[in-house]
């Protein structure tokens, strides 16, 4: 971990690995149908992306561009679609979330584990109810408790406790309230989907 939180070395891992699984796949892709090929950059390109990627909330635009700039070109070898073309179509048409978003799914998914008690302890107690001190219809909400202030602006609001309560309780009702996971997951994939492609 770097001394300026930048995660750099994280980032540059990443990216490396995942460009080298998508050598390898792209030297055998007219071999393979389309199914195929999108398990396997499922299997060794997508699932290094997503790897501890909620750390990853925050680090400067020029990090997560190497990022999506990996994703990009999977989705160009599983699409066929050739370089010059647009790359959001292409996403959205494979349903893919885009970097920014997939870390925003991540940390979303962990806070409702936490909220739900499926969490491990130490991730649990950094979220807080909301819990006004007269009767509000906030009170019924299933919001967290966003109060926390941040004491370094770049370090500190890129905090779990913050961005998690922030994020939350900007969800829609009918999300916060899921209940399972699957149904939350669902849910919170197609408001993020409508949110990076509208």
């Amino acid at each position: 971990m770097d001394p300026v939180m930048c995660m750099t070395d994280q980032v540059n891992n990443t990216c490396r690995n995942a460009m080298s699984a998508i050598r390898k796949i792209g030297q055998i892709r007219h071999y393979l149908d389309k199914d195929t090929t999108a398990k396997l950059i499922n299997a060794f390109v997508t699932t290094r992306l997503d790897f501890c990627n909620s750390l990853l909330f925050g680090i400067p635009e020029y990090q997560l561009a190497k990022l999506q700039r990996v994703q990009n070109i999977a989705a160009r070898l599983l699409s066929g679609v050739p370089r010059r073309e647009h790359i959001t179509p292409i996403l959205r048409q494979l349903h893919w979330l885009p970097i920014k978003y997939r870390i925003l799914f991540k940390i979303l998914m962990i806070t409702y584990k936490s909220t739900q008690g499926m969490a491990p302890t130490f991730i649990s107690k950094l979220l807080t109810e909301y819990r006004p001190t007269r009767p509000l219809r906030s009170s019924s909400e299933h919001f967290l408790d966003a109060s926390t202030k941040s004491h370094t602006q770049f370090y500190g609001g890129r905090s779990f406790r913050i961005v998690a309560a922030n994020e939350w309780n900007r969800l829609p009702r009918e999300i916060r309230f899921a209940s399972s996971t699957n149904i939350f997951k669902s849910k919170l994939k197609t408001f993020l989907f409508h949110e990076c492609y509208s």
